[in-house]
């Protein structure tokens, strides 16, 4: 199959790494080129400028808002802001967002936006300032809306944002019912969702051990099954790492290192992360750690140390042509949007190495947005019609149970039977159920097909053939 202009950039492009990846699984499936050409490409690049007062005089700022694929409404994807941030790594980090979305079975269509700031540079009132006016230019170019398209949390942005955003949003749309939809990431007070901030850690932490719980997998590394005792290296200590980190730990890892742009740190006993967190607030650096056996003042030397399992949380083209050579880790999962270039892909796939794609990986982020959203346009928060009437049942079982019996749970005993689940608890158990099913969905199509070389292969295939199956049944491919 002919390759697309954009996969040809693919050495100078991270939406053409995209396409790369993307042409090489669409050759295992049977859709003709142009509906593959139509799920490929960005339907919608938006590039604007706007100016800021800064001072005493003004600032212009470039920014993007890309919707990549229409065969679902709304579309999805987080905001960035970043010096670093470009229409091609926007483009690309769109793109991934309609294979991810289609992957975990959300109904979103995939988007992303970018603006070119690094956010330590501006006051709280500068960079509020930046946030409301690059809504209002997506409110003025209908490129926002809870059933158009739908903002997030990324790079560089946090709940702060989010609420500026939604703020903004409703200021403009008085009267509309579901206006908080219109953004995801949000404070639990303007309406966000119990467990949001952690989800994209904790789906990395439950997709790295579905992984290594399949016994036959470990296997053919040399691995026993399970994370208990598995040495792991983690880049990024910024939202998802903490939380990677932080889960891995509580499911029995061992993190062996850290990474962060300021160095790495090492030490083969593992180190406490509220110790870690602690020393970098206290002193600015995770250099200088009293219980790190080995310290590199280049970060990337962090990531070629002895592991079981390496975790880039941070930014994408982390392991390269250049230094996937000097690679350890037996199984790399992707929580970074494209940390892996196709050479080194390719490279670690050939020696036996499992590769979690990000597209799955780090899709916790996407699907309690998701549920975020339901919330928002439900209008009632998870476990408030049913909490109470939960409980009374189970009470009144355990009751019956103890008289029928005559044995007496203790107090303990009866709280754990009775209680009815928090918004925290189904969130945590919607997306438990969503890594697992979609973990085990990519990894049975990769074993159905010899010729499919690696779970990102596989992933690539089962989007597309969703993606497709939308364009086709919409009625508006043949």
């Amino acid at each position: 199959m002919a390759k697309s202009i954009d996969a040809a950039l693919s050495d100078t492009s991270f939406f053409g790494d995209v396409c790369q990846f993307f042409d090489h699984a669409a050759q295992f499936t049977s859709h003709p080129e142009g509906l593959l050409d139509q799920i490929r490409s960005c339907n919608s690049v938006y590039r604007f400028r706007f100016p800021i007062r800064r001072g005493n005089g003004f600032e212009v700022i470039d920014a993007w808002r890309v919707e990549h694929s229409h065969h679902k409404s709304p579309t999805k994807g987080g905001i960035r802001y970043s010096e670093m941030v470009n229409e091609d790594e926007v483009m690309a980090l769109a793109a991934l967002m309609t294979y991810k979305c289609a992957i975990v079975n959300v109904p979103f269509g995939g988007a992303k936006g970018g603006i070119k700031i690094n956010p330590k540079e501006y006051t709280v009132a500068e960079l509020e300032n930046i946030t409301r006016r690059y809504t209002v230019e997506l409110i003025k170019k209908n490129f926002i809306g809870p059933g158009i398209d739908v903002p997030a949390p990324d790079y560089g942005s946090g709940e702060r944002e989010m609420s500026w955003i939604a703020d903004t949003y409703q200021t403009m749309n008085p009267g509309q019912l579901d206006a908080l939809g219109c953004v995801t990431g949000k404070p639990l007070a303007l309406h966000g969702i119990a467990g949001r901030k952690e989800a994209t850690g904790r789906g990395v932490a439950l997709a790295i051990r579905e992984c290594v719980g399949v016994a036959e997998d470990m296997k053919k590394l040399g691995l026993e099954a399970g994370l208990s005792g598995k040495r792991v290296i983690v880049q990024g200590m910024g939202n998802v790492g903490y939380y990677t980190i932080k889960y891995l730990t509580e499911f029995g890892a061992t993190i062996v290192g850290i990474c962060e742009y300021e160095g790495a740190i090492y030490s083969s006993e593992g180190f406490d992360l509220d110790e870690v967190f602690n020393h970098r607030k206290t002193t600015g650096s995770i250099l200088g750690f009293s219980k790190t056996q080995k310290e590199f003042k280049n970060s990337a030397e962090g990531l070629e140390q002895e592991c079981d399992i390496l975790v880039p949380a941070a930014l994408e083209n982390q392991l390269t042509e250049h230094n996937v050579a000097n690679i350890k880790a037996k199984i790399v999962a992707e929580a970074a949007n494209g940390p892996t270039t196709p050479d080194a892909a390719y490279a670690l796939i050939d020696r036996g190495c499992i590769l979690i794609p990000d597209m799955y990986c780090n899709a916790g982020g996407v699907t309690v947005s998701y549920f975020e959203w339901l919330k928002n346009l439900s209008h009632v928060a998870f476990g408030r019609m049913d909490k109470r009437y939960e409980e009374n049942a189970n009470l009144n079982l355990v009751n019956m149970v103890e008289k029928s019996t005559g044995v007496i749970l203790d107090a303990a005993q009866r709280s754990m039977i009775i209680k009815g689940a928090s918004e925290l608890e189904l969130v945590n158990s919607g997306l438990e159920d969503t890594m697992i099913r979609s973990y085990h969905e990519i990894r049975e199509i990769k074993l159905g097909n010899s010729r499919i070389d690696s779970l990102r292969t596989a992933a690539f295939v089962s989007s597309i053939n969703k993606v497709a199956v939308s364009y086709m049944n919409m009625g508006i491919w043949p």
